[in-house]
């Protein structure tokens, strides 16, 4: 006689947290502000000016860009404040640095805004894999958010995790 099979995790208390169902849809957009400076080297406030006045802005409509200049050249700060002032109409996120920094910003904010009351006194699991790129610091900004709220917390999957905290 074949016994009934049982997902004892299913029928657990254990929650699952996985980012990647908080990645926002998007696209994420480096402006690399070089390609508008004089021979790549040179911000000429002028045509700066002229060429934020003449630039399509609508393209980014619900975007998340991250400013950044692939030359050596000295920007001075206004430049990134006079492109953000034109990018804050349509892009979802602006920040002046790279992809991973923008990723970073965007979920220190999800993670700022979680609700984490469903998790209090359980047991978790932070899921570790995911197809979408999820920022090393989104896990440690979770765990900061979670930690006082929660039973114990674990990262990887159900079948195999390593334990990282438990309330005494």
């Amino acid at each position: 006689m074949a016994e009934e099979i049982i997902n004892r995790v299913a029928n657990s208390k254990l929650k699952t947290i996985d980012l990647e169902e908080f990645y926002p849809s998007g696209n994420r957009i480096v402006f690399d502000i070089t390609e508008w400076l004089y021979e790549g080297l040179i911000l000429r406030e002028k045509d700066f000016r002229e060429q934020v006045s003449n630039h399509n802005w609508k393209q980014y409509q619900d975007s998340y860009i991250a400013i950044s200049s692939s030359s050596e050249a000295i920007i001075p700060s206004w430049a990134y404040l006079l492109l953000t002032t034109r990018l804050n109409s349509y892009a979802k996120k602006v920040v002046v640095g790279d992809l991973a920094l923008l990723e970073t910003v965007i979920f220190q904010e999800i993670i700022d805004n979680l609700d984490v009351s469903e998790y209090q006194d359980a047991p978790v699991i932070i899921k570790g894999c995911s197809n979408k790129p999820i920022p090393q610091s989104a896990y440690t900004m979770l765990i900061s958010k979670i930690q006082s709220v929660v039973k114990s917390i674990m990262f990887g999957e159900a079948c195999s995790n390593v334990p990282l905290f438990k309330k005494k």
